[in-house]
């Protein structure tokens, strides 16, 4: 893979992250940028590691990893989301100050174990073509740690805008993510 193609994996890897760290800024109190990094870095290290243990099982059981990829993504995004949507919808619209100023780091963890599911897969699909998964894996893990890092903080400002709804919206947001890599993955059988 050259270059180019290696740049456009990672950014077409950490766009869906992109999408629910916006989410993720929203429904926190003013998150601070060192808020957003952590978010970030947790994001980028499960982003990048995933397609290593993508390409590792590719080499040993690829079969498996791409028959469920979809289901595990579908359903971890699914129960994540209706998870933020009950928290949205569990009352009026609270006050700035009631907003929690930084989430769980098991919360981020599974979330972004959850989007990284795709790139897992493509992990996968790297070692059949003898991609140098060292380099990719790493500008996965970048991309994906600029973008959720930008993404919490596009979310701070649209916190004050939306107030609880950022959390409902978030929450549909995955759902439409797991969804959507349910019928990619179910329309190409």
């Amino acid at each position: 893979m050259n270059l180019l193609a290696t740049a456009a994996l990672a950014l077409a890897m950490s766009t869906d992250a992109f999408a629910v760290a916006v989410g993720k800024g929203a429904a926190l109190q003013r998150p601070h940028f060192r808020e957003a990094l952590r978010t970030g870095a947790i994001f980028g290290v499960i982003e990048g590691l995933t397609p290593v243990i993508g390409w590792a099982l590719g080499h040993w059981a690829a079969p498996y990893v791409q028959a469920w990829d979809h289901w595990i993504a579908f359903t971890l995004l699914g129960v994540l989301g209706l998870r933020m949507m009950r928290e949205g919808l569990g009352g009026a619209d609270d006050d700035e100050d009631d907003k929690p100023t930084s989430h769980s780091f098991w919360l981020l963890a599974v979330t972004g174990f959850a989007t990284s599911i795709d790139a897992m897969a493509v992990g996968v699909g790297l070692a059949f073509i003898d991609a140098n998964i060292i380099t990719t894996a790493g500008a996965i893990g970048l991309s994906t740690f600029i973008m959720v890092t930008l993404g919490v903080m596009v979310g701070r400002g649209l916190g004050k805008l939306v107030g609880k709804r950022a959390e409902v919206v978030g929450g549909l947001v995955l759902i439409a993510i797991g969804s959507l890599i349910l019928y990619e993955h179910l329309g190409q059988g």
